[in-house]
């Protein structure tokens, strides 16, 4: 959350409930929606980093809001963040743990958890296929997170059908 509301925040200066609108607007509704208790949390410990400045703006018949503002420090961690590339190999799967585990332990069936996880899926799947058709077509973000969320799914379930191969 640290590094997109930087990024966010790069566009100028803007208060926590307009960061979470645009993150939700940006990413639509696949992407889980952030708290707005967390993105505030999340805005004081980058103040206290010196990654940004918060200033309180005062309104007329409400109160006051706090803006918060990039530093130099701030666009600088969004600028490294944006050169680095993305490495996460999905070697720490919290299923592939259980499974290599049953056999040991004998407390649960490979084939049971196999069908469980695959099911899980698919479910997800057809829940991903309902909400690309009701999101709105021009945002093309959110459409690419959802193609990309469901291609890893389906690459998950080829990958069960490995695992299934393999430990029949």
């Amino acid at each position: 959350m640290r590094l997109p509301l930087l990024a966010l925040l790069a566009r100028g200066p803007a208060h926590g409930y307009e960061l979470k609108q645009a993150l939700e607007s940006l990413l639509g509704a696949a992407y889980p929606q952030p708290n707005i208790g967390q993105i505030y949390v999340t805005l004081g410990r980058l103040e206290k980093a010196g990654l940004i400045l918060g200033e309180e703006v005062e309104q007329s018949n409400r109160p006051n809001k706090r803006t918060y503002r990039l530093t130099d420090a701030g666009r600088e961690a969004v600028e490294s963040w944006y050169e680095e590339t993305t490495a996460e190999p999905r070697v720490r799967d919290e299923f592939f743990m259980k499974l290599a585990l049953a056999p040991r332990t004998g407390m649960a069936d490979p084939v049971t958890l196999i069908n469980n996880q695959r099911r899980q899926y698919l479910n997800t799947m057809r829940d991903l296929s309902k909400l690309a058709a009701t999101e709105e077509r021009d945002n093309r973000v959110a459409h690419l997170l959802i193609e990309g969320a469901m291609l890893h799914l389906q690459a998950d379930l080829d990958w069960l059908e490995l695992c299934q191969e393999e430990l029949e």
